[in-house]
This record gives structure tokens, sequence and C-alpha cells, in this order.
């Protein structure tokens, strides 16, 4: 599998990994959080332990997490990008974002990727910056909004319900022209803790669409919550988890803490040579 990023091929025959970094205050874990004095020093240290694409993130999407103005989404963004693209050229750079005002114009500041969290649903104009611009789309499933999604999780099978909404928003991406598409099935959003190890369990089904997987499972609740811990101790567990999606299709890992993450895909692909 390959992405065309601005025109160069970017190989996912391997899986790769991709670095988050929080520009907002109150992400829910904390020692993701990232201000711009220490920008470049995380930037720096994902990249060198082998992140292949830093996602930029400038509105928390933790449940009940507050609402952020778009201009103030915006300056983030935008600080983060000129300073990074100064600094790193070649790093690609993910905007984590379901605006499409923000998406526009963090591509026409040489952002790469677009990484939306509802999947086009919290703004209709989304999909068409995608397509005007051209640009590689990361649909993920959500249900509602993060103030709302804890309550949206009446599914009757979670794995079917999601993996049909996001094969139907790639058909209709496609037929609109987008061809540079990954999923994400959204663990955390608008899915109980059961349905989580559900979906990971079935996550074999969304290779079926056809696109790379990408799976962000990074010291969320999911794995915090049965181990009796926080997100602080839960790299361990998230280090398991992603080895269990590697070993299920996964193409991209979602991490905070990138140098496991790239030990663990040396070592599965040791055993799947």
């Amino acid at each position: 599998m390959t992405l065309n990023i601005k025109g160069k091929l970017f190989e996912l025959s391997s899986p790769i990994v991709m670095g988050i970094i929080n520009l907002t205050s109150d992400s829910f874990y904390k020692d993701s959080r990232t201000d711009e004095s220490s920008l470049l020093e995380k930037a720096g240290k994902m990249i060198s332990e082998g992140a292949k694409i830093l996602d930029l993130g400038a509105y928390s999407t933790r449940p009940g997490a507050p609402d952020v103005p778009l201009d103030l989404e915006m300056q983030r963004i935008e600080s983060a990008i000129k300073i990074l693209k100064a600094h790193y050229p070649d790093t690609i750079l993910s905007i984590d974002t379901f605006r499409s005002e923000v998406a526009s114009r963090s591509l026409n500041l040489g952002a790469d990727i677009i990484n939306d969290v509802s999947g086009g649903d919290a703004d209709e104009n989304m999909h068409d910056v995608i397509k005007e611009k051209n640009a590689p789309y990361i649909v993920m499933h959500m249900r509602g909004t993060p103030q709302t999604m804890k309550s949206l999780t009446d599914y009757e099978n979670v794995t079917r319900e999601v993996c049909y909404s996001l094969a139907e928003k790639v058909k209709n991406l496609r037929e609109s022209g987008v061809t540079d598409i990954i999923i994400d099935p959204g663990f955390g959003f608008a899915k109980t803790l059961e349905q989580n190890y559900e979906m990971l369990k079935n996550l074999a089904y969304f290779k079926e669409i056809g696109v790379p997987l990408l799976v962000g499972v990074s010291r969320k609740s999911m794995i915090h919550k049965p181990l009796g811990i926080n997100a602080d101790s839960a790299l361990n567990g998230t280090t398991a988890i992603n080895m269990v999606a590697l070993e299920r299709g996964a193409n991209i890992l979602r991490v905070h803490d990138v140098k496991e993450a790239v030990e663990c895909v040396k070592l599965f692909n040791l055993i799947n040579t």
C-alpha cells in the first residue's frame, strides 16, 4: 500500500508509527501536552526515534472536553506548522481537526495529511476541502461529539456497524475523486470498554475495506481502566495492544511513545518476514 503525498509515494508495505503532539493544555495524558517552547524538542525526539508522521492536534477530543474556538485552534496549529516545517521540512505533518477551515488553512501552510475524528460528519465542507487540496485523509469513526459520545454506544454489533460506516464513507470519497484514504475505527470514541475489545478482536475485518488501517489506542482508558492504573502507567499495556493490532493488520500506530512503538514494529517484522 502507498499514499500519494504531494506527488511523492509514501510506502506502507511495512507498518509505520505516527507520533502524537497535543498542542492543548488539557489532553487526557498530561505528558503529551506541548507548548511552543517544547515543540521542537518533542518533535525532534520523535523523529529521531523513528516516527514517520507527526500528528498535531489543537482541540482535545477526550470525553467531555470543552469546545475550543476556531481561531484558537488555528492559532495553535499555524504556529506549530511554521516552526516544524522550518526545522524539519521533510517530516510529514498530519493535522488532527474536524473543521474544514482549519484543514484548508493548514494544508496551505504546508501540512500533508488531515486526520478527522468525525470522518466528515462534523463539517459538511470537509470532504470538499480534501478533494480540492488532493490531500490524504484519515477517516475516523465517532458518534456525536467529544461532549456527547459517551452516551452514544448503543450498537447491535459494533464491529459490523463501524466497519459498514467507514466503508460507506470510503466509497463516497472515492466516488468524489479522493484517492488517498486511511481508516481509523476510533477506539474509545462512542464505544464502551467491551466494545473496544470486540473491535480489536475483529480488527482484521476492517482490512476488507481495502485502504490502510490506523489504530490509536495509546494510553487510553480501555487499557488503564481494566488494569487498575492511570494513563501515566499504561505504556506496557499500550505496547501489548499495539502488537495485537499489528498482527490483525494495522498499517499505522498512532502513539504518544514512539520509541516503544517502533521497537514493537521491528519485532513484528521479524516474526513476519
